[in-house]
């Protein structure tokens, strides 16, 4: 054989490993999940009822913050729907569970926060590097006009034009409040500003995310005035208004993930039983596509 031919061999060889490669791959537009081997996904959840003995702590997570959700959630969200690299925005960072997540899966992060103070706290989890390359986060009002500006801003840096998933959990209503600013959801003089200040953040993560890619909402629902304000189901007819499509309603089992209710178990099961209404053990983690 000439050494013409046996380049030749080597060259066709190469072709057809690449094909025979291409050929044993089949993923989504917006997951990295291998269908072709899709049974190697038993950790991936596609039931509607997630249940976690305990928030998970490693990897940069803690507990020091009330109200934040808990990891598992960002893990199985990010796998579900989103691809190595992708930009994920959340529009209520908090403590920081997105981009903590996002840099241990390697995707990217772009976090709005109210609180200034808290930005300068949860700033100090990443590396400065980070702060650079995979975790934007921004200080200021989510509901506000001006924040598209602000995030449009960190997503050229990071050589996007739009998010690829949009992360939503939101003060639910004022069951906890959270600062003392007016533009805190947690703040709200009533119910419904609560959900119109909703629906203007909502908006605006339509209008930064990617068509066809999609958002999660972790709400839960409240008790007050002797009636149940199911908080959840109205946020999600203001997240249809906006323009999502519903695609999944999760029903999350909050026991184990709360903190100091043990001591109080009790008194809540009296004021049940007086009372006639169910304790809370659920929350929803709710998922939606922009079509």
């Amino acid at each position: 054989m000439t050494r013409t031919n046996l380049k030749e061999k080597k060259s066709r060889s190469a072709a057809d490993l690449k094909v025979v490669d291409k050929n044993s791959i089949k993923t989504t537009s917006y997951s990295d999940i291998n269908l072709k081997q899709w049974k190697n996904y038993d950790h991936v959840k596609t039931d509607t009822l997630w249940e976690f003995p305990s928030r998970l702590k490693e990897g940069g997570h803690s507990n020091e913050y009330h109200g934040n959700y808990i990891p598992q959630i960002a893990q199985q969200i990010y796998e579900r729907y989103t691809k190595s690299n992708d930009v994920v925005l959340d529009m209520f960072f908090g403590s920081g569970t997105s981009g903590i997540e996002a840099v241990n899966m390697k995707r990217r992060c772009i976090g709005v926060e109210l609180k200034d103070e808290l930005v300068k706290s949860v700033s100090e989890k990443f590396t400065p590097k980070q702060l650079v390359t995979d975790v934007n986060i921004i200080c200021g009002d989510s509901a506000s006009d001006e924040i598209k500006d602000k995030v449009i801003g960190r997503l050229e840096v990071m050589g996007e034009k739009k998010a690829q998933l949009l992360m939503l959990h939101p003060p639910y209503d004022d069951i906890i409040k959270f600062s003392d600013r007016k533009e805190d959801l947690s703040n709200c003089a009533s119910t419904e500003e609560f959900y119109n200040l909703f629906e203007k953040v909502a908006q605006n993560g339509y209008d930064l995310l990617e068509k066809g890619r999609f958002a999660c909402l972790i709400i839960g629902d409240k008790y007050a005035n002797s009636q149940h304000i199911p908080l959840g189901f109205e946020c999600m007819a203001r997240m249809n208004k906006v323009g999502f499509i519903t695609k999944a309603i999760i029903i999350k089992d909050m026991q184990g993930n709360e903190r100091a209710k043990g001591k109080t178990a009790n008194l809540w099961r009296y004021r049940a039983l007086a009372g006639g209404f169910y304790i809370f053990k659920h929350e929803y983690v709710m998922v939606f596509q922009k079509i």
